[in-house]
C-alpha cells in the first residue's frame, strides 16, 4: 500500500487478474504488484479447465515459463507475456501466438505492470473531459463559473468531479452550501504520490448537488505539494466523465501540474478594458502549460450593454471566444440561501453551462473535432473571436466528451 492509498483507502479488496506461471520468483514479484494495487490475484500453472476462468480476468499474466501450454487459449484482450528477457526471439513468438498485447520483462516493466493491474482493476475506460476555469482578474467570478459549470454538467447526466484548485478562494464546498458534509479535503491527499485510486477518492470526497467536491478545509495549510496534485488530477481523470477545476491566477508549480491535465481552459474576463489588461497578463502565465486557452466574457451589474462587446475582448487576447455569461441578478440571494451557481435554470450561468456541455458533446459525436471559436458562444455571446483556433488539446475535449456523455449515467 502506497502512502497515496492511505487517505482514501476504502479497505475493500478488488477482483485482480489471472497470474499463470510456476516460476517463484515471478510469481512473488507479480503478488506484490498486485497487492500494491489492492487486487487478489487467482494463480495457475497452465491453461484453466473451464473457458469461463481465462475469459472472466480483466487481465491475464502469463510467465514466459508457461507460455508454451497456452498455445489452445482462445483469443481475448489484456494478456501480457513476463518474464526476465523480452528480447527472446522464443518469448516474442509465443507473445505472437497468445495474442499478447505486450511482453514485458521484469524488474524493469513493474510500474507499467503495476499501473496496468491498478487499471484493470478499476475498469479504466476513456479520461475525463477536464475544463479549467481561471479569472482573468480578481472578482471575475471564476469560482462562480466553475461551480456552475459542474452543476450543470452533473444535471445533465454526466458524473462529475469538481476540484478547488485555489487554496486561497474561500472553499468550493461552501460555494455549494456544503461546508458541513462531511468527507475528506485537500490536506488529506497532501501526501499523495504515485497512484490514488479513482474510486476510492470519489467515494472518500463530499458528494454535493449529484456531483463529488474536493475542496479545503478551514485550516492554516493553503499548498498543494506538486506531486499531491498530479497524483490526484490522474485519479479524477481516470474515473471518467467530466472533471472542472478551479484554479487561481498565478500559475506556481502545482498549478503547472494541473494545467498539463486540463483539456480546454476558460479565462473568465469581465467586459471592462482594465480586466482585458489584468487577463493579458494571465493568460501569459497559463499559456506556458495549457495549448486550449479561451475567453468567457462576463457581463457586470448595470453595463446593460455598454462594456466591452465579447468579440472586442476575444480580439484583444487574442483568443478564441468561448461565449457570454451575462450579469445574474439574485446570484447573491440565491447563495446565501443554499443555492449553488447554475441552479436557476434559466438564469445565465446555468444557459452557459449547459450550452457549453451540449456544444462540446455534439462537436465530439459528430467527429469533426472541437468546438470552432467562431461559431456562436454558449450562454448566447457572439462567438466571433479574431484569434487563434483551438489549441492542440481540442480534439481530445470533443472525443473525451462525447464518451463521458454516453458513459456515465449521471452518477456522482
Amino acid at each position: 500500500m502506497t502512502p497515496s492509498e492511505r487517505p482514501v483507502d476504502t479497505g475493500e479488496v478488488r477482483g485482480g487478474p489471472l497470474i499463470i506461471t510456476e516460476d517463484e520468483r515471478l510469481l512473488d514479484d507479480l503478488l506484490r504488484l498486485c497487492a500494491a494495487a489492492g487486487a487478489l490475484p487467482e494463480v495457475a500453472h497452465g491453461l484453466p479447465a473451464r473457458r469461463g476462468d481465462w475469459e472472466a480476468p480483466p487481465l491475464v499474466i502469463v510467465g514466459a515459463d508457461c507460455a508454451p501450454r497456452m498455445r489452445g487459449a482462445g483469443r481475448r484482450a489484456g494478456v501480457i507475456l513476463t518474464g526476465r528477457d523480452a528480447d527472446d526471439p522464443a518469448v516474442l513468438r509465443l507473445a505472437v501466438a497468445l495474442g499478447a498485447e505486450r511482453v514485458l520483462a521484469l524488474p524493469e516493466g513493474e510500474r507499467w505492470l503495476a499501473d496496468r493491474i491498478a487499471d484493470a482493476v478499476e475498469g479504466v475506460g476513456p479520461p475525463a473531459l477536464t475544463v479549467g476555469v481561471i479569472g482573468g482578474c480578481g472578482g471575475a467570478g471564476a469560482s462562480t463559473l466553475a461551480g456552475a459549470l459542474a452543476v450543470t454538467a452533473a444535471r445533465a447526466g454526466l458524473r462529475t468531479l469538481l476540484v478547488d484548485g485555489d487554496p486561497l478562494g474561500g472553499g468550493l464546498d461552501v460555494l455549494l452550501g456544503g461546508e458541513k458534509e462531511k468527507g475528506l479535503r485537500w490536506p488529506a491527499f497532501a501526501e499523495s504520490r504515485g497512484r490514488v485510486a479513482c474510486g476510492a477518492l470519489a467515494e472518500a470526497l463530499p458528494r454535493l448537488h449529484a456531483l463529488r467536491v474536493l475542496s479545503w478545509d478551514r485550516g492554516s495549510d493553503v499548498t498543494i505539494p506538486p506531486p499531491a496534485m498530479r497524483a490526484v488530477m490522474a485519479a479524477a481523470r481516470r474515473r471518467g466523465g467530466v472533471v472542472v477545476v478551479d484554479l487561481p491566477r498565478r500559475v506556481d508549480a502545482a498549478v503547472t501540474e494541473a494545467l498539463a491535465q486540463v483539456d480546454m481552459g476558460l479565462l473568465l474576463v469581465p467586459t471592462e478594458l482594465r480586466a482585458v489588461a489584468a487577463a493579458q497578463r494571465v493568460a501569459a502565465g497559463v499559456q506556458r502549460a495549457l495549448g486550449d486557452l479561451r475567453v468567457v466574457a462576463r457581463g457586470a451589474p448595470g453595463r446593460h450593454g455598454h462594456g466591452l462587446p465579447p468579440h472586442e475582448i476575444a480580439r484583444l487576447m487574442e483568443l478564441p471566444l468561448a461565449g457570454e455569461v451575462p450579469w445574474e441578478a439574485g446570484l447573491l440571494a440565491d447563495l446565501s440561501r443554499g443555492l449553488p451557481p447554475g441552479a436557476q435554470v434559466r438564469g445565465p450561468l446555468a444557459r452557459f453551462g449547459t450550452a457549453f456541455w451540449q456544444r462540446l458533446t455534439e462537436s465530439g459525436g459528430g467527429g469533426s473535432g472541437p468546438p470552432s471559436a467562431a461559431g456562436p458562444g454558449p450562454g448566447g455571446g457572439a462567438g466571433r473571436g479574431s484569434g487563434p483556433a483551438a489549441g492542440a488539446h481540442g480534439p481530445a475535449v470533443a472525443q473525451a466528451a462525447s464518451r463521458a456523455g454516453g458513459r456515465s449515467g449521471g452518477r456522482a
